[in-house]
């Protein structure tokens, strides 16, 4: 469905200076784990029962916002890497450098990327009304909705890093709900449930606080892990890159609130080095350790997900969708990259 959306779109980009912009649309939406249009649409076959073409046109405009977020995030946390390959702002600052053009490169490449992260929000909201489904106009709002409350969160996320030491756990869990959690579980389900039953229903709400809102602190406590402690080969980042970056993370609060001065101060002193060197990640990774922050975040994360999985028992929902729902909760929140 992306691809095909994507190679609709290659008559804009006929002139050969465009064409780097498509490509590079067309590879970043190569690769990516597809959680959010998966959550849309089991949310709709729960509630429909059928399978529809055009909620496969919803879902995955899901995709193209998320792929909108990723690139201008790894702009403004001046990330290398993103699913394996050199971030959208280093590929058009390479391009730039390579071809010997005038101006800064890296300049060049972090505006670049702001458009092509604008252009993958604009074709987002092009695909969802694509899908012409009976109930788009009541999820509508929602759709909106979701789209401020994501960039409301990454507002807070640069809020939260420039605020430092004033940082808490509860501030840093405000962002993972606002920046990943509601919109990487809790919104793209309520989608596919308000378009599924023909409009919003009390028990929806219900429903995707206790489920949706669970995953989604989970899914975003785990993405914590591994950006400390993940396996780059699997993550497409270098390991590490959270803490070069300055994240105050739910991880990173945990640690500094179980800390000995000495610890805090281990960490606060090394917290934000864009050159932090494999010897600082793991002494960092040490006191998270010895802290007991680590195991303390493990241990959030099966109670989210227990507590989530209990709420699927319930629901009112066809049992396929709950079995689907299931496995897409361990899913999120046991994965590797």
């Amino acid at each position: 469905m992306l691809q095909v959306f994507l190679e609709r779109q290659r008559y804009h980009f006929e002139d050969p200076d465009l064409m780097p912009l498509h490509t590079a649309a067309v590879d970043f939406i190569a690769a990516g784990k597809r959680l959010r249009p998966a959550f849309c649409y089991w949310g709709w076959r729960g509630t429909s029962g059928s399978d529809e073409p055009g909620l496969y046109h919803a879902a995955a405009a899901l995709e193209l916002l998320q792929a909108s977020a990723l690139v201008h995030d790894d702009v403004m946390d001046a990330s290398d890497l993103r699913r394996g390959m050199p971030a959208a702002h280093r590929r058009f600052e390479t391009l730039h450098a390579t071809a010997g053009w005038t101006g800064s490169a890296r300049h060049f490449g972090e505006g670049a990327a702001v458009l092509l992260g604008n252009l993958f929000l604009v074709w987002s909201g092009e695909l969802w009304h694509s899908s012409l489904l009976p109930a788009l106009r009541a999820a509508q709002p929602l759709f909106d909705h979701m789209r401020t409350e994501l960039m409301c969160g990454q507002y807070l996320d640069l809020l939260e890093q420039a605020h430092g030491d004033d940082t808490t756990f509860d501030s840093a869990l405000r962002v993972a709900l606002y920046k990943s959690g509601k919109y990487s579980v809790e919104q793209p389900l309520r989608l596919g449930l308000v378009l599924g039953a023909g409009g919003q229903h009390p028990w929806i709400d219900r429903f995707c606080a206790r489920y949706g809102q669970k995953i989604g602190i989970a899914f975003q406590l785990r993405d914590d892990v591994l950006g400390v402690f993940g396996d780059p080969a699997e993550t497409g980042k270098p390991a590490g890159d959270d803490l070069r970056e300055g994240k105050r993370t739910m991880l990173v609060q945990r640690t500094l609130a179980a800390a000995t001065p000495a610890q805090a101060e281990a960490v606060r002193s090394r917290l934000g080095d864009p050159e932090l060197d494999e010897k600082g990640v793991d002494l960092l990774r040490s006191v998270m350790l010895e802290t007991g922050a680590l195991g303390e975040c493990e241990e959030m994360i099966k109670r989210y997900l227990d507590d989530a999985l209990r709420s699927l028992e319930h629901a009112p929902i066809s049992i396929e969708a709950r079995t689907a729902l299931a496995s897409l909760a361990v899913a999120a929140t046991s994965r590797r990259s």
